[in-house]
């Protein structure tokens, strides 16, 4: 996302052959939700059909807006006109969303507000509950119906996936009715949503959201989820392996220098271990971290790169390719504005 006079744009840009392309415009507008923790992203296709979301405000609540999807088959050059994967027609929040490929199509899923207010509260729902919510669509701009997953989660937290065989992994901080805030994962088999179930019960007690989601990478059954928590008031960056799927999880080991923020990402590699990056504090400066870890626990931590400026580097993230591992961020500049900053690294 970047300003664009008086609105803001969504753009995508590839890289091929070691160069990054021109950018290609998504959309513009003045009325996009723009949010340091709750951004685009962008997924691809079985075939090779694009597509994107974004958010855009919906009303005059500071917090209502919609999730928008647009579908590309030439590569970004032009775009489906916009649609929303949830149909409550309610002026609240949805957003936190992951595109999952699976399969031959795309999985939707976000955190929805419909309830929060009171507004439309469906049977088996809580009203003042945030909810998890999934749609199915195709790359021909198909959609299919939308299913609570969870009718009670966290109100501000990113949600991650991963495939593990022949499902879909689904992690996400939960809530209970005595605020605990724990990592949760549910997963998609055959078309149903399982029940969900707790990846380590930390019982991070928290009234409020800590805007701070988990991450999960996968390799067949193997299996990585990483996470914050500020359990017993000691913040700390965990992350837990199964070997099984996700259908259970040994102890997880903590990876963090003392002073994490979260903001965790993960990325499995071929050589069974998992690089998870997050971001922690040193002295007055954000610094950007990254170690590969095993159930053993973290190897050489590295340091990637540091931010002393009045802004933040946001949610960094991760992507393993045949061309190495790159991390993106947001990198404030000294006169105010911000840039993204990418950096690669060989297997």
């Amino acid at each position: 996302m970047e300003r664009s006079g008086r609105g803001t744009s969504v753009k995508i840009a590839s890289l091929e052959n070691g160069q990054w392309d021109e950018p290609r415009l998504v959309t513009t507008s003045s009325s996009l939700f723009v949010n340091w923790a709750d951004f685009p992203s962008v997924a691809e296709f079985s075939d090779g059909t694009l597509i994107v979301h974004w958010l855009q405000r919906a009303g005059a609540s500071a917090y209502a807006y919609d999730v928008r999807i647009a579908l590309s088959d030439d590569n970004g050059d032009t775009w489906s006109t916009p649609m929303a994967p949830h149909r409550d027609m309610v002026q609240a929040q949805h957003g936190f969303v992951t595109l999952a490929p699976f399969q031959d199509k795309v999985t939707a899923v976000w955190l929805d507000g419909r309830a929060y207010d009171g507004d439309l509260v469906e049977e088996g729902a809580q009203s003042g509950q945030m909810q998890l919510r999934s749609a199915e669509i195709s790359s021909d701009g198909g959609m299919g119906s939308e299913i609570a997953v969870d009718f009670t989660t966290c109100s501000c937290c990113q949600t991650a996936a991963a495939i593990a065989g022949d499902e879909l992994l689904v992690v996400y901080r939960d809530r209970t009715e005595s605020e605990v805030r724990d990592i949760s994962l549910v997963r998609l088999h055959e078309g149903a949503w399982s029940v969900p179930r707790t990846v380590h019960a930390d019982n991070w007690e928290i009234s409020g959201c800590p805007v701070d989601g988990p991450s999960i990478s996968a390799q067949e059954k193997e299996v990585a989820v990483a996470w914050f928590t500020g359990a017993g008031d000691e913040p700390a960056v965990k992350v837990a392996f199964s070997t099984d799927g996700a259908s259970s999880f040994g102890d997880p080991v903590r990876v963090d220098m003392g002073e994490p923020v979260g903001r965790v990402n993960t990325a499995m590699l071929a050589d069974g271990t998992t690089l998870v990056s997050w971001v922690e504090w040193q002295g007055s400066s954000e610094v950007l971290l990254v170690c590969h870890v095993t159930a053993d626990g973290c190897g050489k931590t590295h340091r990637l790169v540091e931010n002393s400026e009045g802004s933040s580097m946001n949610f960094p993230q991760m992507a393993a390719t045949a061309d190495g591992i790159f991390v993106a961020w947001t990198h404030p500049l000294p006169d105010g504005r911000d840039t993204v900053r990418i950096m690669r690294s060989a297997r």
